[in-house]
């Protein structure tokens, strides 16, 4: 069996940027190779959000958001006023929506998933509790970011660790199925997200 290649991308070097509607900044997490900020097919980032105001558009993207850290936000997505938000609950939504956010008690970190449904079938799930926890899965990017502290990441039983809260590692596989297996000294805190070009997926 293959192994994976494997990247680690460390949280405390991933870049700084302005929104693209000027309102605040990201971090870029991961993006598909050969992608950057202006054009990608997907990409994870970590956004600041300091004040109530409008999303920047992405159209004929799909956008998935969780809020990592602060009490929750409440979207107004297209006029129609959503559910709130609170910590590690994702909700999905198009990229050329017209999305209003209202904070619910000061600033939050946001978690983002940004991908072209078009040319991608992507899964996002949060891990958490008591581990460790085992999946398998078929999909050719799998990227694990940690919203705790240290994790490590074993795929078909081979180690990678994950030192520091927000650190992600980008599993990139042409050999099929693969086993991954999360532990960590504490609970569980972490994203899986599994992304597959749409000609591949089943």
């Amino acid at each position: 069996m293959t192994q994976p290649e494997v990247h680690l991308y460390r949280a405390a070097d991933y870049p700084r940027m302005p929104w693209r509607n000027g309102g605040g900044t990201t971090q870029e997490v991961a993006c598909n190779p050969g992608g950057s900020a202006a054009a990608f097919d997907w990409r994870l980032s970590i956004a600041d959000v300091a004040q109530d105001g409008g999303f920047s558009a992405f159209t004929g993207c799909q956008r998935i958001i969780t809020v990592l850290e602060g009490q929750g936000i409440q979207l107004t997505v297209d006029g129609s006023e959503q559910a709130p938000l609170g910590p590690r609950q994702a909700y999905a939504f198009a990229g050329d929506a017209r999305v209003q956010c209202r904070l619910l008690d000061g600033p939050i970190r946001d978690f983002n998933l940004i991908y072209a449904p078009a040319r991608w079938h992507a899964r996002l799930q949060w891990v958490a509790g008591a581990g460790p926890w085992t999946f398998h899965s078929a999909a050719r990017d799998v990227l694990v970011m940690t919203a705790g502290g240290a994790l490590t990441v074993r795929i078909n039983g081979a180690p990678h660790a994950l030192p520091a809260r927000y650190d992600c590692l980008h599993a990139v596989s042409t050999d099929g199925l693969a086993e991954y297996r999360l532990q960590a000294d504490a609970p569980l805190d972490a994203c899986v997200i599994e992304l597959l070009p749409r000609a591949a997926a089943m």
